[in-house]
């Protein structure tokens, strides 16, 4: 037997579709913007930094997500995959060509590169004294960088060292650990949001 309070609500969520159906929005009702509006728009001051990534895919899963976020760049270093490439291409789905992005020998260099024009340096990793992401609180104009580390061994110790701070998604189940695409989602996501006018 259903109880009043379960019916009134029933009956109130089919009310609501009724009066407000919702539908998906057309490509063009999208409003999406071109290449060249893209890379002429006012950027997130958030830069994203992927330290010897192994899989050209999650390279290119981030230049997506950085896309989505307008985001000011995004720093390659070591072994990590650089456009052109084929499997970036394949999930990037032409964010490689609107997002700025530079390649470094070592995160080092892309440390003092950052530092040099006035940018906050974070490693995503879970660590000793890390800052959880959910409370944080950047302003909004602050200039953040997020190092992103290798699928298996995470951000490296001596990149750590040269960072302000680490930050870390907090995790409740039992793996602890998420794939680097969806921990730039998660981090850009939360970055931004607050950003977002």
């Amino acid at each position: 037997m259903t109880s009043e309070p379960a019916l009134f609500l029933f009956f109130s969520f089919n009310l609501l579709a009724y009066l407000c159906p919702m539908r998906k929005l057309s490509m063009e009702e999208l409003g999406r913007k071109s290449v060249e509006e893209v890379k002429q728009s006012e950027k997130t001051p958030v830069i994203v930094v992927l330290e010897n990534i192994r899989s050209a895919y999650n390279v290119g899963s981030v230049f997506r997500t950085s896309d989505a976020f307008l985001v000011e760049a995004i720093y390659i270093i070591g072994y990590t995959s650089q456009p052109p490439h084929k499997e970036i291409k394949k999930t990037a789905l032409g964010a490689e060509e609107s997002v700025l992005w530079k390649h470094f020998a070592t995160s080092a260099e892309a440390i003092d590169s950052l530092r040099a024009d006035g940018y906050s340096v974070f490693a995503v990793e879970q660590a000793e004294r890390s800052f959880k992401l959910n409370a944080i609180g950047f302003e909004p104009e602050e200039k953040i960088a997020v190092i992103f580390g290798n699928e298996v061994a995470g951000v490296e110790q001596s990149t750590i060292s040269l960072c302000d701070g680490c930050i870390e998604i907090p995790q409740l189940g039992m793996k602890h650990s998420l794939n680097i695409a969806t921990a730039a989602g998660v981090v850009l996501w939360e970055l931004v949001r607050t950003r977002i006018r």
